[in-house]
């Protein structure tokens, strides 16, 4: 690879490391060609892009970017699964697939410049997707106008109720 091809894959990768709302690095190491074409696939049905990039590359592309937070796991070889979008996504595809294919090793995660260890993906993993997570939260807040108009609403309904009892006891 010759210097502008090396200034325009470090180009290419900041600009998608600048739009990215998470990343993860792994260690492929030991992935035939046919499981690692397996695990671009699944990646790339969940809108996340995979890369394997040098890690000089890395980290010069990496600058200024969440992502610089993970310089200090740019070591061997490594690939980088960077998504744009709901970040259990990525965290699922990838814990799934280093339970089937134990070659493949989750390094470290990032997002938005948080760094988060194996344990930290993992639970990640086992969240529900992001609109299962918003759709459960408007569930949750709309509960509590609800029960305040139920309590505004039983202040006439008791006034009544006493002022009924006055009418029958006057009778």
């Amino acid at each position: 690879m010759d210097r502008n091809q090396k200034e325009e894959v470090v180009r290419g990768l900041q600009e998608s490391l600048a739009k990215a709302c998470g990343t993860f690095l792994v260690d492929y190491q030991g992935l035939n060609v046919e499981s690692l074409t397996k695990l671009r696939h699944e990646l790339r049905e969940a809108n996340v892009e995979f890369q394997v990039v040098k890690n000089r590359l890395l980290s010069i592309a990496c600058k200024g970017t969440d992502t610089a937070v993970l310089k200090d796991y740019f070591a061997g070889p490594s690939a980088l699964a960077i998504t744009h979008d709901d970040i259990t996504v990525p965290a699922k595809v990838l814990t799934k697939f280093s339970q089937d294919y134990e070659a493949l090793e989750i390094k470290i995660g990032q997002i938005n410049g948080q760094v988060i260890d194996l344990p930290a993906i993992k639970k990640l993993a086992q969240l529900p997707p992001r609109e299962v997570l918003l759709s459960q939260l408007l569930f949750s807040l709309s509960g509590i106008p609800t029960t305040f108009v139920r309590v505004l609403s039983e202040i006439p309904r008791r006034l009544v109720a006493v002022l009924d009892a006055v009418k029958r006891q006057k009778e």
